[in-house]
């Protein structure tokens, strides 16, 4: 039996997948078909059975992104289970960084973004938001999730790592007493044990689901 008879048989869902993980490896702008066709042992030509191009790939990438993302649990009121769906959506961008960029940008969008966006703006409008709070509640969520998701993939360190050794060779390059601020953060702040970038995403959440309910109780009189 020869290794190419040994591998998987293609199919649409491997090809997705495998395309995923070059992106989650190397990132987006190393997925080409060639590059896709060699991860999977197969002739380029061959996926095109699969996809009709590499934006369409793309598009199936970006489904299945959305369809990693928990939708609001109905049951739930509306704040926690917006408050849950915003934190599935952190932890799926973490594991696909390259995807944040591109979560909005598909003109094709597929059923998984659409039933998606269906069960978040549903679920806003049974907490009562009116449609204008509606909008401006989606519209600020996301962009907190996707630039949050987005700075934390591009931070040089681990959260939670010893940054001890980083912060000192950073300020080693800061003019003596400038930046005082600055280095007193670091020292105050960052390097103190237990520091964890990622914990602010949970007090940013916050502070805006808390803005929102304030503002649907403005609404309401």
């Amino acid at each position: 039996m020869t290794e190419r008879s040994r591998r998987p048989a293609l199919s649409a869902a491997r090809v997705v997948a495998s395309a995923m993980a070059l992106a989650d490896a190397q990132g987006l702008e190393a997925l080409t078909i060639r590059r896709l066709a060699d991860a999977l042992g197969a002739g380029p030509m061959s996926l095109y059975h699969y996809v009709a191009s590499r934006d369409d790939l793309v598009d199936a990438m970006v489904e299945q992104v959305f369809a990693e993302i928990a939708v609001p649990d109905p049951d739930l009121d509306w704040r926690s289970a917006v408050r849950a769906r915003c934190e599935s959506m952190r932890t799926t961008l973490r594991r696909h960084p390259w995807a944040a960029p591109l979560m909005e940008s598909r003109t094709s969008p597929g059923p998984q973004s659409l039933a998606h966006h269906e069960a978040v703006l549903a679920t806003l409008r049974r907490g009562g938001l009116s449609w204008a709070l509606t909008a401006h509640a989606y519209a600020v969520l996301d962009a907190f999730v996707y630039g949050f998701a987005f700075e934390e993939s591009a931070l040089p360190f681990e959260d939670g790592a010893d940054l001890t050794g980083l912060a000192d060779q950073i300020m080693a390059g800061f003019p003596e007493g400038a930046y005082p601020t600055l280095a007193a953060f670091t020292r105050e702040h960052v390097l103190r044990p237990g520091y964890s970038y990622g914990s602010s995403f949970g007090y940013g959440l916050d502070l805006i689901l808390d803005g929102l309910q304030a503002a649907l109780e403005r609404e309401q009189g």
